[in-house]
Formats: structure tokens, sequence, C-alpha cells
């Protein structure tokens, strides 16, 4: 009994004061005394809740005081203590000027009903322990806030590090689209010699090198702030291998060196996984092989199937090279960011020794594997395993090849989650590529981004039932931004929907899908929704002709003026050039109205920039034409960020450099024609 006493003195060390509570009577016994003056003694009795409600009051801090009463409320203890054999507070105290934290704990006490053949009864009795945690408590708190200070300067970091990346971008490729530009045009003239046409096309060679240059490093960015995601298309494995060995087998013809592709055993026609990174990272090594193999030497590539299970296929690719090999100390550096064997063969080769590490994120991203064996002056060789799901297509059906899902692109806009989940699943098993929003609002943020970029979304699946925005108001916004033939829009619901179907029509509904969601019926749909648009759009005008059209051009940098002027001559477009931001505004004030059909708006210019000048010109309220005239961005910045301020400045379109000049004139079509659209609605509202 004495040694018993002992150890329950020992182990209750930790606690200022002990008591033992009733959690039927509210009634308490002292067991552990506090030291303190006007304190309990040890056998005191006396009624817990109320004893510790005035303790809450006179020393608890306010902040803290709430907390702590519902904590020692006795039913809240009961409840607790069900799925905790211990529940605990941790709070601030005010005594005589000083702050300092402390514990509560309430530890539950099971009594027996007495039958041996009933299970225990719940809590009704609890020991009560008070502790002093002021020290651990700050040290935890001086942690956490080491901590958060490290996070936010850990995000203003990749802040300042994507506005980096976006003025590179923009740096970068603005020269590259001179270069391009120049180097397009030159190659269309007539009556050039060979010689002048392969140094031209050497230029354009090397501004392509220097565009993957780029690339790479944005793709390393992107991996490393986790914003690049893998897609699950649908894709023919055949034609993949095809595409890359018309590629590998052209280099190693012009450099001298025997190509050999072999596919041991069987391999399935199509897979479901991201043909783009698989592709991306086959290229990679075999350009590797090429470019350190010296001419006479030999590159393979084999393909083996090496398991199959639950829909599941298992490929395994090894490239092979007879090249220069790798050394045993480099080797294992070798998928390191920025990691290069030496500068001599960088000097020779040419490399940011960015590739293989953006292969090696890119495998393990798509749950695979890749190895390396090598010795200097033998070779090497590089294995690639990765999963793929099988397809249940065979490559026969007609009617499959006219609506290809892996060149389809999907929103699913629910206010669920597992909902949205589940339906992006489905389409990225098959083959569709997904994005999903929460809530109507956000569905208008990502489709006016796409619209911006003139890559709208396919295909929009629309949750009938959501809050604040249901379904057939969030169709009815959409359709103000991407209009009425460019994507496809879908209810999705569990009710009947026929009721509405009137309603939803005039909202811009194409059609409903009854829940649960099945691929098959996705594509069912589609296709039937898509025959319709394609009849509605081939009885109507919706391309402006371009020939005669006034254009004022805002761009700073006189060469890419240059360029874009020449591309807009060749489909009779007349051009006025603005040097700078400030200048565009005052050309278009001075102009008669609609004297410009379109604006061509470069982002960064000295004086004032496009948005401000974008911006000006929206905002000059005695000019009708100032809110209708198309404002179309001409930059290099590339990023979400960059469009949003571009749409918020007024913009209807946004294109990065370099600029596509088929992608230039359909937009200037298609803008133009709304234009000329809205002001015929507007003569018909006035004449009526």
């Amino acid at each position: 009994r004495v040694q018993q006493d002992e150890m329950i003195t020992a182990l209750a060390s930790d606690y200022r004061s002990v008591y033992f509570v009733d959690l039927d009577t509210k009634e308490g016994v002292c067991y552990r005394a506090d030291t303190r003056e006007g304190a309990l003694r040890e056998g005191d009795h006396f009624r817990f809740y109320d004893r510790f409600t005035k303790y809450a009051e006179e020393f608890v801090a306010e902040s803290y005081r709430k907390g702590f009463l519902d904590f020692i409320n006795p039913a809240t203890i009961k409840e607790r203590l069900k799925n905790d054999s211990i529940i605990t507070y941790r709070y601030l105290v005010i005594k005589d000027g000083e702050e300092r934290y402390e514990m509560l704990r309430m530890a539950g006490v099971r009594q027996k009903s007495g039958q041996p053949d009933q299970q225990e009864q719940d809590f009704h009795t609890a020991g009560a322990g008070f502790s002093d945690v002021d020290s651990q408590t700050r040290e935890e708190m001086s942690h956490s806030q080491a901590l958060g200070d490290a996070l936010a300067a850990a995000e203003e970091a990749s802040k300042a590090k994507t506005a980096f990346l976006s003025s590179m971008s923009h740096e970068i490729r603005t020269p590259m689209n001179a270069i391009i530009g120049l180097d397009t045009l030159a190659l269309n003239e007539k009556n050039m010699s060979e010689k002048t046409r392969e140094y031209l096309e050497k230029i354009g060679d090397s501004a392509r090198h220097l565009l993957a240059l780029i690339n790479d490093i944005l793709d390393m960015s992107r991996i490393e702030s986790g914003r690049l995601t893998v897609s699950h298309e649908e894709f023919s494995c055949s034609k993949l291998l095809e595409q890359i060995n018309n590629m590998v087998s052209t280099q190693c013809q012009d450099k001298g060196l025997q190509y050999d592709c072999q596919i041991d055993g069987q391999i399935d026609d199509y897979y479901i996984g991201d043909a783009m990174k698989l592709k991306q990272i086959l290229i990679n090594i075999l350009s590797n092989a090429v470019k350190f193999t010296p001419e006479g030497g030999a590159v393979s590539f084999t393909v083996t199937r090496t398991a199959r299970f639950d829909r599941k296929s298992t490929l395994r690719f090894v490239i092979k090279d007879t090249g220069i090999g790798i050394s045993s100390d480099y080797l294992p550096k070798i998928f390191d960011a920025f990691s290069q064997e030496d500068s001599s063969t960088t000097n020779k080769f040419g490399s940011t020794g960015l590739g293989l590490a953006i292969t090696k994120s890119m495998v393990e991203m798509m749950n695979g594997r890749i190895d390396v064996e090598s010795e200097k002056g033998n070779g090497t060789t590089f294995t690639v395993t990765i999963t793929l799901t099988d397809s249940d297509r065979t490559g026969n059906d007609e009617e499959e090849n006219l609506i290809r899902p892996q060149d389809l692109s999907a929103l699913i806009v629910d206010d669920d989650q597992i909902a949205c989940d589940h339906a992006k699943l489905v389409l990225e098993n098959a083959g569709i590529e997904a994005e999903t929003a929460l809530s109507g609002a956000r569905a208008l943020e990502m489709v006016r981004l796409r619209c911006a970029r003139r890559n709208p979304y396919n295909l929009i699946l629309v949750d009938w039932k959501m809050p604040e925005m249901d379904g057939l108001e969030t169709t009815r916004q959409l359709r103000a931004i991407a209009g009425k033939d460019d994507s496809a829009i879908i209810i999705l619901t569990a009710y009947r929907w026929d009721d509405i179907l009137e309603e939803a029509a005039d909202a811009g509904v194409d059609s409903f899908i009854a829940k649960p969601l099945f691929a098959s019926n996705v594509l069912d749909e589609y296709r039937r929704v898509n025959g319709k648009k394609k009849l509605a759009r081939s009885g109507s005008v919706t391309k402006a002709c371009l020939e005669g059209r006034r254009v004022l051009l805002a761009e700073d940098m006189m060469v890419n003026a240059e360029i874009i002027k020449e591309i807009l001559a060749m489909r009779g477009i007349q051009t006025e050039h603005a040097t700078n931001g400030r200048e565009a505004v005052d050309m278009f004030a001075d102009s008669p109205e609609n004297y410009y059909d379109a604006i061509l708006m470069d982002m960064r210019m000295p004086e004032m920039d496009g948005l401000q000048a974008s911006a000006a010109i929206r905002s000059m309220d005695n000019r009708m034409d100032a809110g209708e005239v198309p404002i179309i961005a001409l930059t290099a910045n590339a990023f979400d960020e960059d469009v949003e301020r571009s749409l918020q400045a007024g913009l209807n379109a946004h294109l990065s450099k370099p600029v596509e000049p088929d992608n230039l004139f359909e937009t200037l079509e298609s803008l133009i024609a709304m234009r000329q659209s809205e002001e015929r609605k507007a003569v018909e509202i006035h004449s009526n």
C-alpha cells in the first residue's frame, strides 16, 4: 500500500493539483492540494463545477474563457470521454498581472455494473489535474512562429520566382518572336538561292532550340511548384512510336548512325495515360543518345510489355547507345537539375542540364521508374518502366474516330468535391482531359481564361442543384462568355428535368445527363450535341472578312511591328503603328468613331504599358466605340495571372508570342464578326 501510494504520488508530480469529481452530482474531492494561498486542502469536498467556473471568471484570459467553460461542462466531459481516455484543454491565465499557460486534464474512471455478463457503464466520475505548461507552450509557439515565418518567406520566394520566370519568358520570347517571324517570312520569298535557304532553315532550327530551352526551364518550375499534372487520355501507342521513330531515325541518318527499333512481344494498339509526357520522356532520352554517340555508332530502342493485370499493362522502354558513356563518379548525379559531367562536354554538345532532371520527374509523376547503366567510353543504357491503363478500343470503330476523347477538354462544375473527383476520374479514364470547379463563380473565371486564350473547353458538365448560383444561372452566364457554339454545356443531375426544358434551352443548355455519370453516356451525348452544333455553324456566318480592315498596332519594338504588319498585309489588312501605349491612346482618341476595326496591344511598353493603355481606351465615355472595339493582347506573358490582368483591363483576347498567324487571323475574324452582330442588334432595338 505504501509503495502504491508513493508510485501514485510520483506519477502525479506533473500536476499542480489533483481532484476527483462526480459528473452526476458535480461534487469534487481534493486529492493533491495547490500550494498557493486560499487553495483547497487535501480531503476538502467542494462543488467542482461552481469552483472551476469561478476560477475561470477570475483568472482565465477572456479569449480562452468560453472554451474553458465548455470543457468543464459535465455533459461535454461524459461525451468526449467515450472516445478518448484523457481529454485536455490548454489556456492562458492572468494572475497578479503575469500571464502563464496552464493545462487541465480529465481522465475518465469507469465503474462496473456489478453484473459479470454486462458491459462497462459510461463514465460518471473523472480525475481532474491542473498543470503548469507555460515554458513548453511558449517554446512550441516560438517554433510555430519560426515555421510560419519560414513558410511566409518561402511563399514570397515562390511568388518572386514566378514573377521572375514570367519576366524571363517575356524577355526571351520577344526577340524569338522577331527571329521566327522574320525567318518564316523570308523562307516564303521566291527566287532564293539554296545556300540562303539553308542559312534561314538553320536560323529557324536555332530559334526552335532556344524555345526548347526556355520551355525546359518553365517545365522545371512547374514541376517544383506542383503545377505540372499528369493527364489520363486514350492514345494510339502505334502512332506514338511511329512519330518517335520518324524523328529519331532522321536524326540518326543525318549523323550517320545506325538506328533500330524493336517491339518484343504483344503491344496493344491503344492505352490510357499521358501520351504527351511519355513522348517527351522517350524523345529526350533518344535525342541524348543520338547527341552523345559519334558517327558510325548505333542507337537501339526496344519496347516490351512485362506485366498485365487488372486492366493495367506495364511497358518497359530500353534505349541503348554505343556513345561516349558516363563515368561511374558522375552516374549518381545524372538526374540532378543543372548537373553536367564536365564543361568540355557541355561546350561540345550543348545542354542546360535540365533534360534528364525533367525526364526523371515526369517518370515519377506517372508512377514509373527510370534506371541507367553506363561505362565511360562504352555507351549507355536507359530503362524506363511505365504502367498504363488498358483500353478497349481496337482502332476499327469508325464512329469513335469521329470524336477522339484524347482531343477533348472538359470542365466539371459541382459544389460536391466527391462528385467532382468522381466525374474527373471517369472522364480521364476515358481519355478526356478534365478540370473541376466547385462553384459557378469559379467556373466563370476558368472559362473566361480559356476563352481569352482562344482555347475554349469542348464540354462543360454543370450540376443542376448548387448553392448561390444553380446550374441554369451558371449556364446562362457561361454562354455570355463562351458564346453558343464553342462549348457543349450538359446539365448533370439526379432530378427529373422535364419541367425545366424550355427554361434550360433559353439559358443555353444543350442537353441533360442523369447521374451517376458514365463516360460512354457523356461521349454519346457529346456526339449528338456536337453534330447539331456543326449543322448550326454550317448555316451561319461566324467570321468577318478581313480584307480592307484597319488595325491599330501598339508595339515598341520596330522589328516586331514590321513583322506583324507584314503578316496582316497577307490578308489585306491596313495597319497603323503606335510605338508606345500613350501614343496608341492618343491615336485612338484623335480618330473618328469606328475608324479602327481592332487594336493589337503589346503589354510591355514605355510611357504607358498595354494594360494602362487598354484601360484608358475603355474609359473614354465620350466615344461609343471605346467599349466595343476589340482589343487583343500580343504578349510574351503566358501565365494565368497575366491573362486575368488583361481581362480586367478590358481586353477581349490574350495571344502569346510568338503569335501564330492563323490564330491571329481567326481571332480577328471572330471578334470583328461579334462586334458587327452586336451593332446590328443595337440598330434593330433602336428602330423598334
